[in-house]
């Protein structure tokens, strides 16, 4: 039979009467029966068990007050991960009507061949790039540790799995399961990025990151032009007929003296107010783009370069701050030097591999499985490479 919480707490209240009233009756150097004394400890536990404990700390309040916003948080991240993915490649493939309807054609009338061929070959490149890295990424499983019984070393329990952890595994809450090598869950790839698929993340931020530069900087002219023709347009419009008449031929706009009165249309068709829309449209998202995720790819390369990942960086920086109080100094086991980390981290075992896995498209699974980490520093070939 299930006791309600209820008849608990009508319980619990009338022990505390009885011992008060007993308390009042016998004097307070008078003991409670030996069953009353043990069953009123054990509620006096279980309730400050509730607020306190001998490890609370500032920490542990904190996380106490933002666990019901995490947990939204990463209720709204699972629910709407598939929406993100489908907003990015909606406005990815917007800018891409953009270039080959408005930008090619003006490209192939104003540049020499070179020019035209360097664009060519260099625009698609990226786009290559953009395409297999993101799709990599996003369908190429992050690394779960094994949940059998196994002999791999492991450095901690998961409290929510209730499995072994491995060195630099972490418990994602979103996907609710434990990640190998954890850095974060994007919610524009709707997965976890982890071992097996960071070099994909980390690859495509780069590749969107030169494509929004290379669009920005290609389509700042036409950028001007459009915004004044667009910004004269619309004054226009609003002019009334008494007012100062504009007109204007191609993609320029001037404004007649004020001797004519004769109100006349604006000379752009709705072609041409299209035109000037869609090159403003890429312009302001690609450079948008190129700001925010420019800084995002800048920071994962100074996180690479030491050998850290998002989650560690945190950690790192409190056993830093933890070990200088005891006059120790903490150091990274996982960091093996500038070079060898970007190395071992783009999976470059010789001098080949920088074109082939890095400058072209390469399908290749990262050095190591993910679960133990000490093989990397006895790698002597990797490092004249």
């Amino acid at each position: 039979m299930r006791l309600c919480p209820t008849f608990l707490l009508q319980r619990w209240l009338w022990l505390c009467v009885c011992a008060r009233q007993w308390h009042c009756r016998n004097g307070n150097n008078c003991r409670l029966p030996l069953c009353v004394r043990q069953i009123w400890a054990y509620l006096r536990l279980m309730v400050d068990s509730l607020y306190y404990n001998t490890l609370t700390n500032s920490d542990v309040v904190m996380d106490s007050l933002m666990e019901p916003i995490l947990w939204m948080v990463d209720l709204l991240t699972r629910r709407f991960g598939a929406v993100f993915v489908c907003l990015l490649v909606i406005l990815t493939t917007s800018i891409l009507l953009v270039v080959y309807v408005v930008m090619l054609p003006v490209i192939f009338d104003t540049y020499s061949p070179s020019w035209i061929a360097w664009h060519m070959s260099y625009g698609h490149w990226n786009l290559v790039m953009i395409v297999f890295h993101y799709y990599k990424a996003t369908n190429t499983a992050p690394g779960y540790p094994p949940t059998m019984k196994n002999s791999i070393p492991f450095v901690s329990m998961c409290k929510k799995c209730i499995i072994p952890k491995p060195a630099r595994t972490h418990h994602c809450g979103i996907c609710n399961t434990c990640i190998l090598k954890m850095d974060h869950h994007c919610p524009w790839l709707n997965n976890c990025v982890g071992h097996f698929n960071q070099r994909y993340f980390f690859c495509f931020c780069v590749s969107m990151t030169l494509g929004c530069v290379y669009c920005s900087i290609s389509g700042r002219n036409l950028f001007l032009d459009a915004y004044s023709a667009y910004s004269a347009i619309e004054r226009f419009k609003h002019m009334d007929k008494s007012g100062v008449p504009v007109t204007g031929k191609g993609q320029l706009i001037g404004i007649l003296p004020p001797v004519q009165s004769t109100y006349q249309t604006p000379p752009l068709t709705f072609r041409d107010e299209m035109f000037h829309k869609s090159v403003i449209y890429m312009w302001v998202l690609t450079s948008v783009v190129a700001v925010s995720l420019g800084g995002l790819t800048i920071w994962h390369a100074v996180l690479i370069s030491r050998g850290e990942t998002s989650i560690e960086r945190h950690l790192n920086n409190k056993e830093t701050k933890r070990m200088r109080k005891c006059g120790k100094v903490y150091k990274n086991s996982f960091n093996y030097g500038r070079l060898n980390n970007w190395k071992v981290f783009l999976g470059v075992e010789k001098k080949s591999h920088w074109l082939t896995r890095v400058i072209l498209p390469s399908g290749h699974v990262p050095i190591g499985n993910g679960l133990t980490w000490d093989i990397y520093p006895f790698r002597k070939d990797m490092m004249p490479v």
